[in-house]
């Protein structure tokens, strides 16, 4: 190095820690010398910039400047950012952590990458499960005997998910073909059914009125991850519409987005068979205009697995039993989820989506 460079280096400048993302470094870095982020950008030469989408792909020589004046590899810059999520899924990526690691949570400072990706359910660095910003802990909230048999699902997803952001996927259905349709709405929109609701008082029932009229946009998702539908505030089920829904979701509606993905690449037949059995004839429509991109041999066998869930339907009514994947839910004896959250559009009609840390919302200080 020569002493022109030697002069250039700033004279502290810390190491990254593994999986660190470069907005975290960063703020390491400027705080050391007191300093906001944007001054030490202008002092390496990248003035103006935002770490925020510096981490998303850095520019022609960026990696270069903030190398030369810290004394760190371009390559090692470089690992700091999310450079093997293609340029289409970046918007995915959050601004914060979408969870916290109980390891990661003893140095807030240091944020890593996985955390700020929708699929980031596990620490990488400690194998820990994320909790949510707010609200229930996950396995709190499935229980741990739901949880064991959803984790594997969860795990299958996250991969395609990280293999399609990286380019590697190339099956069909895709991913947003498949996640389109997990999000359409099977049925019209309705106020809490009888199952969603907890025993009640006429005094409560009268206080909780809005609560139990208040309409809630019905998504094939409840159909396809029943266990999401059972534990879900009411006002907090309905998620974005396809990828949308991964980039704004709460963790618990992006760990059922995910688990929705795995179950519809491994089997994607019956649960949209399923989908469809559950829904209303409305809501069949537009889970048929989401199939027309499937493909035209998956589409037929749908539609016949469809017909025969239908058929024992009506078979199972006749004899007076429960068809299997019909059973009735059972009344709900936890006290009412309900808050004062500010009402929000999706899919066209009102929710509240109470579980959401809205991660893309606001950068973390």
């Amino acid at each position: 190095m020569t002493e022109f460079a030697l002069a250039r280096l700033l004279p502290v400048a810390p190491r990254p820690e593994t999986d660190e993302r470069l907005s975290s470094w960063l703020a390491r870095l400027a705080a050391i010398y007191g300093s906001p982020v944007g001054a030490l950008l202008a002092h390496c030469g990248v003035a103006g910039a935002d770490p925020f989408v510096l981490e998303k792909g850095l520019g022609a020589g960026e990696g270069a400047l903030l190398a030369e004046r810290t004394g760190l590899s371009p390559e090692k810059i470089e690992a700091m950012t999310f450079r093997e999520v293609a340029a289409p899924a970046r918007f995915m990526i959050a601004r914060g952590d979408r969870g916290i690691c109980p390891r990661c949570a003893e140095t807030p400072a240091i944020r890593r990458r996985d955390a700020a990706l929708p699929w980031g359910f596990w620490c990488a660095v400690h194998g820990r499960r994320r909790r949510p910003l707010g609200g229930e802990a996950i396995e709190t909230l499935f229980g741990a005997a739901a949880l064991t048999k959803l984790d594997p699902f969860a795990q299958r997803g996250a991969r395609r998910l990280a293999d399609w952001t990286g380019g590697r996927d190339d099956a069909t259905p895709s991913v947003p073909d498949l996640l389109a349709f997990v999000t359409a709405p099977h049925r019209r929109p309705s106020p809490p059914q009888l199952h969603e609701q907890p025993r009640l008082s006429l005094e409560a029932r009268r206080a909780y009125r809005d609560f139990l009229e208040f309409p809630i946009a019905r998504q094939a998702l409840l159909a396809v991850v029943p266990e999401y539908d059972r534990i879900a505030p009411p006002l907090a089920k309905p998620v974005r519409v396809g990828l949308q829904g991964l980039a704004d979701g709460s963790l618990l509606q992006n760990f059922a987005l995910v688990v929705a993905l795995a179950r519809l690449t491994l089997a994607p037949v019956d649960y949209a068979a399923a989908a469809l059995a559950a829904g209303d004839e409305d809501g069949r429509e537009r889970l048929r205009a989401a199939l027309t991109v499937w493909p035209a041999g998956v589409r037929r066998r749908i539609h016949a697995r469809f017909r025969a869930l239908v058929a024992e339907k009506a078979s199972a009514r006749r004899s007076g039993a429960d068809p299997k994947g019909f059973a009735r839910r059972p009344v709900s004896t936890t006290p009412a989820r309900v808050s004062s959250t500010p009402i929000r559009l999706v899919s066209g009609t009102p929710t509240r989506n109470l579980t959401n840390p809205a991660p893309n919302r606001e950068p973390r200080r």
